[in-house]
């Protein structure tokens, strides 16, 4: 306890007792207007927002992954093989044959001497598809179907005989024409030619179509040389 000497002490003590006071009195007004402060934030968002509900406990779901769907790959590639083996009747294939009478074609990357032996018979011939008395339909399908297998069969050097047209309506050669649409068209051939007078001449062509990787593999392969396999096709 403090013992009090002079008046002048107690001054002192009174003084220091007023500056508490006054200091605890401006503490009580900070606390007053921040709680009135928060009062009004919360009176504003309560406006603002409207009534508000609390959630019931286990109401909600839980979140379901949305799983990928599937992608359809096999149709993709089933598509895909469809549009490869298609060939159209509507395609231009003037620009692509050489201006000359046997109408050659040779794939891009393919050398003119490729098509020059192709005529002059260096390539043997391996099998041979006869379209006399085919219908157009029938023969683009008989078409198909004969590359699809010589290329399976490793085969080189093919023969399609599509006849002169002598039988056609005008005794024009409707199939000569197609054959060499369809021909163009066909992944399997990298070059073709009019056939020479004694391999059917101006009613077959010739048909080289690209190497088989069984081909390929085959030491000497390229050299083998085999009879001609015939296919004949029925008249419609």
């Amino acid at each position: 306890m403090t013992t009090l000497r002079s008046l002048s002490d107690l001054r002192v003590v009174k003084k220091t007792l007023a500056e508490r006071a006054a200091a605890a009195a401006r503490l009580a007004a900070e606390v007053r207007a921040a709680a009135a402060r928060e009062q009004r934030e919360r009176d504003l968002f309560a406006l603002t927002v409207g009534a508000v509900l609390p959630l019931r406990r286990g109401a909600s779901e839980p979140l379901q992954r949305a799983q990928a769907e599937p992608l359809p790959r096999q149709r993709e590639l089933d598509e895909a093989s469809v549009l490869r083996e298609a060939i159209s009747d509507e395609f231009d294939v003037e620009w692509l044959l050489e201006t000359d009478d046997a109408l050659s074609y040779r794939r891009e990357g393919i050398g003119p001497e490729v098509v020059r032996k192709l005529r002059r018979g260096v390539w043997s011939i391996q099998a041979q598809l006869d379209l006399h008395g085919s219908r157009r339909d029938q023969a683009r399908e008989q078409l198909g179907a004969f590359l699809r297998e010589s290329v399976r069969h490793g085969l080189r050097c093919v023969r399609v005989v599509h006849g002169k047209g002598n039988g056609s309506p005008g005794r024009e050669p409707v199939l000569k024409s197609k054959v060499r649409t369809w021909l163009v068209q066909k992944d399997e051939v990298i070059a073709f030619a009019q056939a020479r007078a004694a391999d059917g001449g101006h009613g077959a062509v010739l048909v080289l179509l690209r190497p088989s990787e069984p081909q390929a593999a085959r030491p000497g392969a390229a050299r083998e040389r085999r009879a001609p396999r015939r296919v004949r096709s029925e008249p419609a």
